[in-house]
């Protein structure tokens, strides 16, 4: 059973950090997933660990890929529930991400903007044209970080750069997939890195959401959490 890493709890929300290879929900009962980690600890605090007992309340507010390490908040009252996806919905969330990427991009900073559409059949997604159907607008928008500050560790021999990232959208595996497009891959990403295509076994993404901002659902207070370095 995986460790739960929590940075801030009240009787409201819970705020943890979810390591690489752990979904955030899952319908698998064979591996643990944030959700009944979470679950086990609320339940635990509480001393309701009989087989009769309720189900501690959890509300998903956000999630992240299962490759994915990164900051989550979860509601732990279906009002403190309701103000967070509000705020979620109204772009009242500051979702800051950190990526490891081969090569170097071809400006320090900018904005990639593209449609994409998601096969479910996959689980993958690809940029496509504006008339494809289901294609979604998808755009974020990019820094090169100085090499004094990087949140990961780079692999021996490395040519390339960290990135942070602001999604203005939050398509399905929307950072991945643009920017590898602009031959920038994430360091680790099966899926959109060719080079890594043929590859076999578990790889860590080094893809990281590194820190989050919101407001107290309740208190209304700015809730400010980052991480110094890759949840590994």
């Amino acid at each position: 059973m995986a460790a739960l890493n929590i940075l801030y709890e009240d009787p409201h929300i819970l705020v943890c950090v979810k390591p690489h290879g752990i979904a955030t929900q899952s319908k698998s009962i064979r591996y643990p997933d944030m959700v009944s980690l979470i679950k086990n600890h609320l339940a635990k605090s509480s001393g309701s660990r009989n087989p009769g007992s309720a189900e501690p309340y959890l509300a998903v507010i956000h999630r992240l890929d299962q490759p994915v390490a990164g900051i989550l908040v979860f509601a732990k009252t279906p009002a403190a529930a309701k103000d967070l996806n509000k705020q979620l919905q109204n772009q009242g969330f500051g979702k800051y991400y950190r990526a490891l990427v081969a090569n170097t991009p071809s400006t320090k900073e900018g904005t990639l903007e593209n449609y994409m559409v998601k096969d479910a059949r996959t689980n993958t997604s690809r940029i496509c044209s504006a008339k494809e159907k289901g294609s979604k607008i998808a755009r974020l928008h990019y820094d090169t970080v100085p090499v004094t500050d990087w949140l990961f560790t780079a692999p021996a021999a490395f040519h390339g750069t960290e990135l942070e990232i602001h999604l203005d959208t939050g398509r399905h595996h929307q950072i991945r997939v643009q920017l590898a497009s602009v031959g920038c891959p994430i360091v680790g990403d099966t899926k959109y890195n060719q080079e890594l295509s043929d590859t076999t076994g578990w790889q860590t993404i080094r893809l990281c959401a590194y820190k989050l901002d919101f407001k107290h659902p309740i208190t209304h207070k700015t809730m400010h959490f980052q991480l110094a370095n890759d949840p590994v």
